[in-house]
């Protein structure tokens, strides 16, 4: 049986897109998504506007790339760890060890990943395509990760998978945020407790999953 292989033409391609990405990803670090544009990519990457617009035919489209390319690299390691054959727990809490450390190793391509977002599309399971999009088919993954904990009495059968991956996730975001912006964290004042920042999102991992967990009577 051969395998298909790109041709020159689409490597070179998939090159250049992957550079106008990572370009844009440090003018987001840099300015935020005001001062992203097409043309200060072009400045970045000494391409013309033109160039960039055969890739991209819009900053919204550059945008909506990115978002996908993140939760791509999401995907990806997470169906790496629940492919395994460890014990759900260790499954469980690596997954979500997972996403806050790729989000905190790439802060403002995380905040890339969901600028634009508004209240008015809806919970993010509504949203049109979500289901589609790279972003919905990690939801789903972290959705039917805790719909195997219920029905294997790993987490207590009364928990709604759905509402409870919504809420997980938002636990995870809110600290890759505290992490991205408050450089000291988890520190916050002289004379408390110390713990290095790897140690603590275990300990918050470990706060999440346990909260989830059946307790024999």
């Amino acid at each position: 049986m051969t395998v298909a292989t790109s041709s020159p033409a689409e490597r070179r391609r998939n090159k250049i897109r992957a550079r106008i990405l990572s370009a844009a990803e440090t003018v987001f670090a840099r300015e935020g998504a005001e001062g992203l544009s097409i043309r200060r990519l072009a400045e970045n990457i000494d391409y013309s506007p033109a160039a960039i617009y055969k890739y991209f035919s819009s900053k919204d489209e550059l945008v909506d790339e990115l978002k996908e390319s993140f939760f791509a690299q999401i995907l990806e390691n997470v169906h790496r760890i629940t492919n395994t054959s460890t014990p759900f727990a260790d499954r469980a809490r690596d997954c979500l060890s997972t996403y806050i450390r790729i989000a905190t190793n790439k802060p403002y391509h995380y905040a890339a990943a969901f600028a634009g977002e508004s209240a008015s599309t809806g919970p993010v399971d509504t949203e049109p395509g979500f289901d589609e999009s790279k972003k919905g088919q990690a939801f789903n993954v972290l959705r039917g990760m805790i719909a195997e904990g219920v029905e294997t009495g790993e987490f207590r059968r009364e928990i709604d998978p759905s509402l409870a991956a919504k809420s997980v996730w938002a636990s995870m975001h809110g600290l890759a945020m505290m992490i991205a912006h408050i450089p000291s964290f988890p520190a916050l004042k002289l004379g408390q407790p110390a713990m290095e920042r790897e140690a603590f999102i275990e300990y918050h991992v470990d706060q999440v999953i346990r909260g989830m967990e059946a307790h024999d009577e």
